[in-house]
């Protein structure tokens, strides 16, 4: 594969994980609204969602690297080192609000 088409397909796949990840987030987010608002069944549904987008994001990144283990080189890329960091970041945000959910249900438990 020459040069340009790596660099191109790099930035394709860095922006599926971007965009990906990103949607992951927002579904974090509003599942945490929901869970603050005591309504598990919405707030688990979003953070099903949310796993879903992690998986299509992780899915693409795997892709890159399972093209370097079999002999595929790529040139460094800024982008695609950011799209990394932004999967790992929503990684640890949707295992935390997974948490939180948990916590928040043991509350409303304990308070009934």
């Amino acid at each position: 594969m020459g040069e340009f088409a790596e660099e191109n397909e790099l930035i394709s796949v860095a922006m599926q994980i971007i965009l990906h990840a990103g949607d992951a987030r927002v579904k974090v987010t509003e599942g945490l609204q929901e869970a603050k608002r005591f309504d598990f069944e919405k707030a688990e549904a979003l953070m099903e969602e949310a796993e879903k987008a992690f998986v299509l994001a992780h899915k693409a990144q795997t892709e890159i690297i399972q093209n370097e283990a079999s002999g595929e080189s790529y040139e460094f890329s800024l982008l695609f080192a950011h799209a990394q960091d932004t999967l790992m970041t929503i990684h640890s945000e949707l295992r935390m609000a997974k948490e939180m959910v948990d916590i928040l249900k043991i509350i409303e438990e304990k308070t009934k």
